[in-house]
């Protein structure tokens, strides 16, 4: 979901469009700019074309190797998709001020920091009032303690203008998530929700009952949670195979994010190529998954001072266009045959997790792919790493 497009977009594109050199980086980025002018009754417009603009304009400047341009592109992109919040976005680029950074803002984060430290500072002399010989370690477990109850914080309805911390809030919450997590024992949860909700009479009882359904989630994703970490320790594992990880994978498509319902049992739509894994879209499309190794994959290396892929990673992204080119050519077939449309399909290579096996950082890693997979229109590379750790936020364990 993306942020409606503002003034502050406006101005930073206007920023970024002097900044550009190149006539078709700058001619990208006007595109983009007139695209988010053409609203009606002056309203600008934004969405997935304006999306699409500007990773185009990205692209341009890539190919021009003006990297400040890229960076600022993509930071409007992150602006977009909400990654990157507007106070933080304004400061970056001066853009409402052109003197010193944002006063409003900076006494906002002073007065907040004195205040909690007078809060801090109050309840530990609360604390030694009642306990003169308490110890340090015992005062501040305490203030842990009431740090961890402040997230249950609430404002009682007979007390306008006043908040309330309970004490014990934070660890009623951890024994209910654990009890949720550990000790709810439903041998399939998805089979039993199905059985549930195809049933008339359980669906009636069940329709008041938001804790009992609750339950089942959290069976669900307890599940969920546990399969992740049985792939994790595969994707961590030198000595683990490749068809390991591809068995694992094939049982969990949630993993790769919810635009995918399922994966295809058929691997060989096209005469002598196997996808890995095919992934099938909401909308019937097809998604191909290639799999390389976890540990021990090179996946940069040092060129010119900067880290750029190495030729194990174009060799699989040549391997991905195979077999995109492939289905492209057979498309009628397979989906007169399968059901499945493979035209304009896409594909991802999962390769490497970075922990050891490169003398690059995991930034730096990321990083390089982040600027190869610009150039990329139907491809994407990534780390194992990288998809588990979307996963787990998905979950919202991290």
């Amino acid at each position: 979901m993306t942020r409606p497009a503002d003034w502050s977009l406006e101005l930073q594109l206007e920023k970024v469009e002097e900044r550009a050199v190149d006539p078709d980086v700058k001619a990208a980025i006007a595109d983009a700019i007139r695209y988010l002018h053409s609203g009606r009754s002056q309203k600008r417009r934004g969405g997935r074309e304006l999306v699409r603009l500007l990773e185009i304009a990205r692209l341009r400047a890539s190919e021009e190797s003006e990297w400040h341009v890229v960076r600022q592109v993509q930071d409007s992109l992150d602006y977009l998709d909400g990654s990157l919040l507007r106070p933080d976005f304004e400061e970056y680029y001066r853009i409402h001020q052109d003197g010193p950074r944002n006063e409003l803002n900076r006494d906002y984060v002073a007065h907040t920091f004195a205040a909690v430290y007078h809060f801090l500072e109050w309840h530990y002399r609360k604390i030694l009032e009642n306990r003169q010989t308490a110890t340090v370690d015992e005062v501040l477990q305490q203030l842990i303690d009431l740090s961890n109850d402040g997230r249950f914080v609430d404002a009682p309805a007979e007390r306008p203008g006043r908040y309330r911390i309970v004490r014990g809030r934070a660890e009623m919450a951890l024994w209910l998530e654990r009890v949720l997590r550990y000790r709810i024992e439903v041998e399939d949860p998805a089979g039993d929700s199905l059985r549930i909700v195809s049933s008339p009479d359980a669906i009636a009882v069940l329709a008041d009952d938001e804790d009992g359904l609750a339950l089942l989630r959290a069976a669900e994703l307890k599940r969920q949670a546990e399969s992740l970490a049985e792939v994790r320790r595969i994707a961590e594992d030198p000595d683990a195979t490749e068809h390991a990880m591809q068995t694992k994978l094939q049982e969990q498509p949630w993993i790769f994010g919810g635009r995918f319902v399922g994966t295809d049992a058929r691997r060989r739509l096209v005469p002598g190529d196997e996808i890995d894994i095919p992934l099938i879209r909401a909308d019937g499309s097809l998604h191909v998954v290639e799999l390389k190794r976890s540990r021990g994959a090179s996946i940069v290396k040092r060129h010119r001072n900067a880290w750029v892929p190495t030729a194990e990673v174009h060799d699989a992204v040549s391997q991905v266009v195979n077999y995109l080119v492939g289905l492209d050519e057979h498309r009628q077939r397979i989906y007169e045959e399968f059901g499945i449309e493979t035209r304009r399909a896409s594909g991802l290579v999962l390769i490497g997790y970075p922990a050891g096996d490169t003398d690059a950082a995991e930034e730096d890693v990321n990083e390089a792919l982040r600027l190869f997979n610009a150039h990329l229109s139907r491809i994407e590379v990534m780390t194992y790493k990288d998809l588990l750790d979307n996963a787990d936020r998905a979950l919202g364990w991290t």
